[in-house]
């Protein structure tokens, strides 16, 4: 059976029946989708109306779940946010059932599979809200529009033509020329090329070679592979497949991580309707080559998404890193062949076979081509999913599609990349986010996670957060990486409390030197990357902690100092009530003071103060 015979056969909702889409997605289920769905559900028999419900995942606009979107036939789709139960009666009433938008509850609409049709006055465009300015979505183009566990809605979208495409007319080494021509690199973080990683892996012979996925995205603020495997997990596995084609792979392993249930659920319903079609297993598409897949749950440690970590956890071993080389193209999962890249490297693939590797070559900047996937976090108002071109700025990111800082605070920088990452400044706002400009600035691509500071962050707490990430996740095999984040965590640890020295800093810098050189792999390599990069751009934060014993954002509770205003202290004694360990003393008559050496900051004279008497 081909894509076109399939797509004759498929079982799409009823074009001529309207279709309400609910976001169903992870960030959607944990906004309430699941008793959105049952409003829906019952309103549509309590009011008689006739239309199709349609789970979709991740639209990208988190920060706005639940999302309900309604389509009528031949008219725009119009998006509904932050939607709750109580809305859901007025919605179907008066949009699904009489053809009126609720127009104070609408967000917006959207042009239906590219048809300009008539926009509903008074309505903004989808494209034109601030979080989708400048956005390219071609990996995400189906996610929050198709039903991520319907394969017919997959192959509507042109999904599998690339496969059949590879399959019926492309030899594995044209392939691997055409990948290679487009200019793709990895999107795990390394940025490395990926057809001279799949060419490597196709010059080794052996009865047995794997093709690897790797979904055990464990950054703090990270989760570009979870929508990708939740709203489009079909196009994951085709760009595997293409990969395993490509060299000769006869099994493949997605590892995973076990905290996304969801996408572990729809991975297996992915790949079982991919072996009913043919797209998988004996005889691909009636040609000779055959692929098994193999879905890995992780172990639950971030190390583990280190390449070598990840194949010693797949074979049952514990995850740690192995000593290279062999580089894992000769000898990685059972000593065999192995391929391995990331989620969004392999979305990729299906789009280049498609579109042309000349094509993907124009996006982009002239050494990192194609677009990017980022979950922008933190103080950002528009939080969630976002692809954009490689070269795009980092202000283009926090203040046209991220929609600024909340609460009228000031723009402080970016952690780009996660533990392995770096902090980006203010300064460096207009730096262009591609892999050579991102090192420059101390900093690294990652896989994507992009969390944004405020004014009100203080760099070196922050600094001490990734670097106590590290030391709780070290495997402990190595000791540069073992001993190193335990003795810098130590060193942040002291500078936060105010009993740093300013010899600290040299020190920190020295060991980040030698923990990129020494560590065994890039967990130890990357984890001094947060605090080599704050000391460089935020140096002042430290000596203010260090010689004045300040935190200047207020954020270090060890270095905080409560005072009493003499002026205005009215004696009411709320401040000495209050206090759980008898630190402050005074009367009805005098003036309270508070005994510094007792109190243990835990801010409840402060709270309890009417008069704002204590600073």
């Amino acid at each position: 059976m081909n894509s076109n015979e399939i797509i004759m056969q498929q079982q799409s909702p009823d074009p001529q029946k309207p279709q309400i889409l609910i976001g169903m997605g992870s960030c959607g289920l944990g906004a309430g989708a699941k008793n959105v769905l049952k409003s829906v559900e019952h309103e549509l028999k309590r009011q008689r109306i006739d239309a199709d419900i349609v789970h979709t995942a991740c639209i990208g606009m988190c920060a706005y779940e639940v999302l309900v979107d309604v389509i009528f036939p031949g008219r725009t789709r119009v998006t509904y946010g932050n939607v709750k139960t109580t809305m859901v009666p007025q919605i179907l009433e008066e949009h699904v059932g009489k053809g009126d938008v609720v127009k104070k509850l609408a967000m917006s609409q959207m042009f239906l599979d590219n048809k300009k049709v008539a926009p509903y006055e008074g309505l903004p465009f989808f494209d034109e809200l601030e979080m989708n300015k400048n956005q390219k979505k071609y990996i995400l183009r189906n996610c929050g529009y198709i039903d991520p566990d319907s394969i017919d809605e997959y192959i509507a979208r042109g999904g599998y033509t690339a496969l059949e495409r590879v399959i019926k007319s492309m030899t594995p080494k044209a392939v691997i020329d055409e990948i290679s021509k487009s200019g793709l690199r990895g999107r795990g973080g390394g940025g490395f090329p990926t057809g001279e990683k799949w060419a490597s892996c196709a010059k080794y012979s052996a009865e047995e070679k794997f093709v690897v996925c790797n979904a055990d995205e464990g950054d703090p603020g990270a989760f570009m592979d979870r929508g990708l495997l939740e709203g489009d997990p079909h196009a994951v596995l085709e760009g595997m497949i293409i990969a395993g084609y490509a060299i000769n792979a006869t099994s493949g392993y997605i590892y995973v991580r076990a905290e996304y249930p969801l996408a572990v659920k729809r991975l297996k319903h992915t790949i079982e309707e991919a072996k009913k079609y043919g797209f998988l297993g004996e005889n691909i598409l009636k040609s000779k080559y055959r692929l098994e897949m193999y879905v890995k749950e992780g172990a639950g440690a971030f190390v583990c998404g280190e390449s070598t970590s990840l194949q010693n956890s797949i074979e049952g071993k514990r995850g740690m890193p192995r000593t290279r080389p062999p580089q894992s193209v000769e000898a990685g999962l059972w000593d065999k062949p192995t391929c391995l890249n990331n989620v969004e490297t392999f979305a990729n693939v299906p789009f280049i076979i498609n579109r042309g590797a000349d094509w993907y070559a124009r996006i982009g900047t002239e050494k990192s081509k194609g677009t990017k996937i980022f979950s922008i976090t933190g103080k950002i108002k528009n939080a969630g999913l976002i692809e954009v071109p490689m070269g795009t700025t980092i202000r283009q990111i926090v203040f046209d599609m991220g929609g600024g800082i909340p609460k009228r605070k000031k723009f402080k920088a970016v952690q780009i990349g996660g533990p392995s990452g770096g902090c980006v400044p203010e300064s460096l706002q207009d730096l262009p986010i591609d892999y050579e400009s991102l090192i420059g600035a101390g900093a690294m691509m990652g896989s994507g996670s992009f969390v944004v500071v405020d004014n009100t962050t203080c760099m070196v707490e922050m600094a001490r957060f990734f670097m106590n990430f590290c030391a709780n996740e070290s495997c402990g095999k190595c000791p540069p990486c073992r001993i190193g984040t335990t003795l810098m965590l130590d060193i942040l640890t002291r500078i936060t409390m105010g009993q740093g020295e300013e010899k600290d800093l040299e020190v920190l810098e020295q060991m980040s030197d030698e923990m990129k050189v020494m560590s065994l792999c890039g967990l130890g390599q990357s984890a001094p990357n947060p605090v080599k990069s704050t000391i460089r751009h935020f140096r002042d934060e430290y000596i203010a902690h260090i010689r004045d014993k300040t935190c200047p954002t207020a954020t270090c509770v060890a270095l905080y100092k409560y005072e009493v205003t003499p002026e205005k202290c009215t004696k009411c004694q709320a401040c000495i009530r209050n206090c759980p360990v008898k630190a402050i003393s005074g009367s009805t008559t005098e003036v309270a003071f508070i005994n510094k050496e007792k109190c243990i900051k835990c801010n409840l004279c402060y709270e309890k103060c009417n008069f704002m008497a204590i600073k």
